[in-house]
Formats: structure tokens, C-alpha cells, sequence
């Protein structure tokens, strides 16, 4: 199988070099060219100047970019380079609306379209351990399911074009109401005046456990913020979910004041912060 890679980014470069290691040919597309060309000497891959070279004969494309006009922008011209019966996989977190007009295009060219966004962050990426959520037909998904179990430790099929991206949604609602838990938590024992470690041994082992507080809750006690998964994606993560939440008549009070305290950390220079730097804000509130 022929595949090739579109969004060498912190996620994508990972993910693609497992490809490689695993055996696959892949070439490697990015839009900073030398990017691709880093990668393709770290990895043994191919890199290619353009999506549409990139996607010239191959019966998988994989892209990992950054939003909605991205996609559009790498699946425009590659769709007709690709070979026929291809299949592509986005891994891209996007809206549901892109997700169902990719897979209208590629269905007009014969092609299959999966929604595919993925859950672990940078971490699984780079560990091979991620978890996919994926929309459209389950047929191709069959087809290039060995291929994504490269990089994944779960891929689980949502249902019809759109149902990936929509799962990845109900994933940031989560994730939004448990890490400014977790801020909070910390915030409030700082505040007490009691050891923070101890707090963790003494709360981890219970029903406020989660992955937040087992991987940020002793970073975010000490101040650090510069890893993991950036505020200004969390943010456009969140800005999809209420728009989307406002065309289905969801509720999510939460997840809107979460997403105005992200605006905050974006105010205080967090912007590439880790998430959990909620907590920064409450500590900055604290002071004045």
C-alpha cells in the first residue's frame, strides 16, 4: 500500500515515522517544505513539494493539519492525484460540517473519506498509543485499519461521515471540565496551605482520579506549563463544540466558561501553554 502523509507537525511527524518503521513507503508532505525534508532524512521517507505530488498514485492519504480551511486546502488538489478506490484518513480535528463535504468530494471522485481525530496528544503520539474516533463508511475503514493500528491503541468506528469529529467534540467537554477541576483543586490546596504531593498520594487513589490529575497534577502545582497540548488548540477545539452545540441545541455552560478562562490564559501569554494551565490563571487571580 502507497501512502502517503500530509502535516509533519508534532503529531503528524511521530505518527508517519511509525509508519516507516513498521515497513510502509510513505512520502511526506508539509507546508514548510524543509519540514518535510527534516523528516524524511530522520525517518527514511519521501518528501514531496506538494499535497497533489504527494498524493500522486497512492492508496492512502493521512493528514494531521490544523483546521477546517487546511483540509480543504491539502484535499483539493491531491483528490485527483489519488489512485482509484484511495482512501483518505483525517486525522485533523475539524468540524463535523468539513468532515461530511470532504466525504461528498471524495465520494464524487471514488474515493473514501474518514473522519478520524485522534485523542493522547503529543505523548501518544510519539508513544504509538493513540486513540482514533472515526466517521464514514466501515468498509474502507476495514481497509486501512492495520495501517492506523500502527500508531493507535484503540480505533473505534462512530458511524457516518461526521461521527469522528462529533466523538472528538464529546472528548474536549470532558477534558474541559476536568482539567478546570483539577486547576481548582490544586489552587485550593496551595491556598490551605497543605502539601500538594500528599494531596495527590492521598486523592489519586480514589474517585477523583483521572488521567489529568495522574500526568498534571504535580506540573501544574509546580508552575509548568510548556508541554503537551497547547491552549490556542484547545481553544479552537472549543470554539467547534459550541458552535456545533448552537446548531443541535446543546447545553454546555461548562464548557463555554472554560473556554473564556482559556481566553484569559491566552490574555496572560499562555497561548502555547499546556492546558492544565488553568491553573497559572487562578494563581494570577489570586495576586491581584
Amino acid at each position: 500500500m502507497k501512502i502517503a502523509f500530509s502535516g509533519l507537525g508534532v503529531m503528524g511527524a511521530p505518527m508517519a515515522g511509525h509508519l516507516i518503521a513498521a515497513g510502509y513507503m510513505v512520502t511526506g508532505h508539509n507546508r514548510s517544505a524543509a519540514k518535510a525534508e527534516a523528516w524524511a532524512q530522520k525517518t527514511g521517507g519521501t518528501a514531496a513539494a506538494t499535497a497533489a505530488e504527494a498524493a500522486r498514485g497512492v492508496d492512502l492519504l493521512i493528514l494531521c493539519v490544523g483546521n477546517d480551511d487546511d483540509v480543504r486546502e491539502v484535499v483539493g488538489p491531491a483528490l485527483p492525484e489519488l489512485a482509484p478506490g484511495a482512501v483518505i484518513v483525517d486525522h485533523t480535528t475539524t468540524s463535523a460540517k468539513v468532515a461530511r463535504e470532504m466525504a461528498e468530494r471524495a465520494a464524487e471522485q471514488g474515493v473514501a473519506f474518514l473522519d478520524a481525530p485522534v485523542s493522547g496528544g503529543q505523548a501518544g503520539a510519539e508513544a504509538g498509543k493513540l486513540s482514533i474516533m472515526i466517521g464514514g463508511d466501515a468498509d474502507a475503514l476495514a481497509r486501512v485499519e492495520p495501517v492506523l493500528a500502527v500508531y493507535a491503541k484503540a480505533i473505534k468506528h462512530m458511524g457516518p461521515a461526521g461521527s469522528g469529529q462529533l466523538t472528538k467534540m464529546a472528548n474536549q467537554i470532558a477534558i474541559a471540565g476536568v482539567v478546570q477541576g483539577l486547576a481548582e483543586a490544586v489552587h485550593f490546596a496551595q491556598s490551605a496551605g497543605l502539601d500538594t504531593d500528599a494531596v495527590y498520594e492521598a486523592i489519586s487513589q480514589g474517585a477523583a482520579q483521572s488521567w489529568q490529575m495522574d500526568n498534571r497534577w504535580k506540573t501544574a502545582a509546580a508552575g509548568q506549563f510548556d508541554f503537551g497540548f497547547a491552549v490556542d488548540w484547545m481553544r479552537k477545539d472549543l470554539g467547534l463544540v459550541l458552535e456545533e452545540a448552537r446548531a443541535n441545541g446543546s447545553h454546555l455552560a461548562v464548557t463555554a466558561l472554560v473556554d473564556q478562562f482559556y481566553s484569559e490564559v491566552q490574555a496572560m501569554g499562555g497561548t502555547r501553554w499546556d492546558t492544565s494551565s488553568l491553573a497559572a490563571r487562578l494563581q494570577a487571580r489570586k495576586r491581584t
